[in-house]
């Protein structure tokens, strides 16, 4: 597969904590937002997720037989100090340490995470998450708590999941708020305050280890749905406050002029000249996406003066010229390849896609393996486009993780939406017996990355 295959390329899985590891009250683990939160008809709760605490090493021996080689997982902040701002428990931290060197004892490379959208319950209910300096506080002890201590295991980190999402109207929700207002300041003063967190732990990591760490995205492109001048801009604006932004920061640019022009013409918001300084410091070894899908975007129902940050909101069309799934996202490989280049074309960083899947409702027979092959041409087609953005276009890329490749509860909590390579026997309201049980998508990928390893042996 080319000159790349010569030199070490991840192939791996991505997953959460509170979507996988359940065990919501064992080993002094202390409650989050996700561990209140009921069942719905069509979610489950959040307080068994696979079971994962008690079946790593039966999933890492799965990912192992698959052929992968690295994971990224997420510690549970309130798992390992139940409070999130008081005292770290070593029950939590104890199982961490199991969990790495179990990786690492299957050849299977970490990448930690620090925040995947669950707020310690303590810091939402007292301090309004990401809107407190308390919390931003609170997060970066806790962060370099664990750079210290997995300093010496873990190469490769990543702060926070999805780091745009807080420059959307999800920023109240994943930013850990419970009464915060849906307004762009409030908006505007989450995303400065992650970015001041996630600043401070990129900067202790380069100063104080040979770790590796970037910035992290959801990417999707997002296509004007015509040539019209006013679709174009919208489709721009949205693009230059959602990515950006945060991508200029990341590699030591500082924030975009435009996103800046507009807060200090339109918001209030309390930034302190020692936070741009850090953030002025920053830099990324590599820029991580997530991608699934893109989207586009009409200016003909967007009120006038919305804030681009909610321009989506109103905006959003369905695109004729990409397949549609059943939840209504455009599948689209040659916007897979097309963000790798703006990212390594615009930055001349690696550049890392650590998310990328498809979600579909499955039925087990409880005999035969799931028959996914529309999973199997999902992952074919994007690889392939990660491969023609390497080959073809010259961009440096780290290696292609999977999400959630052993089944999981999706980001709403729907255990029948599903993303594995590995079916997981539960569903929303019945935990079954969990079993894992290997998809045909399993076998191929098995099969695919042998042969892979073996044409960069002959070769």
């Amino acid at each position: 597969m080319g000159d790349f295959m010569k030199n070490t390329f991840f192939w791996g899985d991505s997953s959460s904590s509170m979507q996988t590891e359940g065990a919501w009250n064992e080993g002094g683990k202390g409650p989050s937002v996700y561990d209140v939160r009921s069942a719905t008809e069509t979610t489950s709760d959040w307080k068994h997720g696979i079971d994962r605490y008690h079946r790593y090493e039966e999933d890492l021996d799965l990912l192992q037989e698959m052929g992968l080689n690295f994971y990224r997982f997420q510690i549970s902040w309130s798992r390992v100090n139940p409070q999130g701002d008081g005292e770290f428990n070593e029950e939590g931290l104890a199982f961490y340490d199991c969990y790495i060197d179990a990786m690492l004892a299957r050849g299977i490379e970490p990448m930690l995470c620090l925040y995947h959208f669950d707020m310690p319950l303590h810091l939402a209910e007292k301090y309004e998450g990401f809107m407190s300096k308390h919390v931003v506080e609170a997060f970066v002890t806790y962060g370099k708590k664990m750079v210290d201590r997995y300093q010496g295991k873990v190469k490769y980190w990543v702060t926070f999941n999805e780091q745009n999402l807080y420059s959307t109207p999800l920023a109240l929700q994943y930013g850990g708020t419970l009464k915060t207002g849906n307004t762009p300041e409030n908006i505007h003063q989450i995303s400065h305050n992650i970015m001041v967190a996630h600043a401070e732990i990129a900067n202790y990591i380069h100063d104080t280890t040979t770790g590796q760490i970037g910035g992290m995205l959801a990417y999707s492109n997002i296509y004007p749905e015509t040539n019209h001048p006013q679709d174009v801009l919208v489709a721009r604006e949205w693009d230059e406050f959602i990515n950006q932004n945060l991508l200029d920061a990341f590699c030591g640019r500082g924030y975009s002029h435009q996103v800046r022009q507009y807060q200090k013409q339109y918001l209030s918001l309390d930034i302190l000249p020692e936070e741009i300084a850090a953030i002025q410091r920053l830099k990324s070894d590599f820029l991580a996406f997530s991608y699934y899908c893109s989207g586009s975007i009409s200016h003909k129902q967007i009120p006038d003066h919305t804030a681009p940050n909610y321009y989506l909101t109103f905006g959003e069309v369905e695109n004729p010229y990409v397949k549609e799934n059943k939840w209504g996202l455009g599948i689209d490989p040659l916007g897979f390849r097309d963000i790798i280049n703006k990212l390594y074309q615009n930055y001349h960083v690696p550049v890392f896609p650590v998310e990328n899947g498809i979600g579909v409702p499955e039925v087990w027979n409880e005999e035969n393996p799931i028959a996914d092959d529309y999973r199997i041409y999902y992952h074919e087609q994007h690889i392939q486009a990660l491969f023609d953005a390497i080959q073809l276009d010259g961009c440096e890329v780290l290696g292609y993780l999977g999400w959630g490749l052993i089944d999981l509860p999706s980001s709403t909590g729907d255990m029948e939406k599903r993303y594995g390579m590995i079916y997981v026997n539960r569903g929303n309201h019945d935990l079954r017996d969990m079993r894992r049980v290997p998809k045909k998508s399993f076998y191929w990928f098995k099969d695919y990355l042998a042969e892979l390893k073996q044409g960069k042996q002959e070769g």
